[in-house]
């Protein structure tokens, strides 16, 4: 049996570090990890198979929308390199446009919430709740925000 691509898509930062936690699961499945450009993704790349985004920030409205185009297009051509029958995503903004397009090719969307919200929803989280096919989250009180969430206990 054909083992499943995955395709692991997370911002730099605490949602790369969650989604690196899941190493010892994903290491037995063909898998590309996306992230932004930064000096500690540069050095993963010796130890992953990385492509990298652009870094961006919503504090800056006008750069972050050229840069969001940028990551949405360069997200197309990695998702239609790769072929990713899942694509697995802790957040946050760098990941909401390759769910949509997983979706638009029919593949599976995992969110995982982030460990730092126990009482209210990330913006990538409420984006792509209704696009998930399991959307998990590492609170239980967290299942009141979403409420057709599966609750997974903490990443870390």
């Amino acid at each position: 049996m054909k083992k499943k691509k995955l395709l692991l898509i997370a911002s730099i930062g605490g949602h790369l570090t969650q989604l690196l936690q899941l190493e010892t699961w994903f290491k037995n499945y063909q898998y590309h990890i996306v992230t932004e450009r930064s000096i500690i993704s540069r050095k993963l790349s010796n130890q992953y198979p990385i492509s990298l985004l652009l870094q961006g920030g919503r504090n800056y409205p006008v750069r972050y929308v050229f840069k969001l185009f940028f990551n949405t297009v360069k997200s197309l051509l990695i998702f239609l390199i790769k072929r990713p029958d899942i694509i697995i995503t802790t957040g946050a903004h760098t990941a909401v446009p390759m769910c949509y397009l997983a979706k638009l090719f029919r593949r599976k969307v995992i969110f995982i919430e982030s460990f730092a919200k126990s009482s209210s929803p990330t913006l990538s989280g409420r984006l792509v709740y209704p696009i998930s096919d399991l959307f998990i989250v590492q609170w239980e009180s967290m299942k009141e925000v979403y409420p057709k969430a599966v609750y997974g206990g903490c990443v870390y």
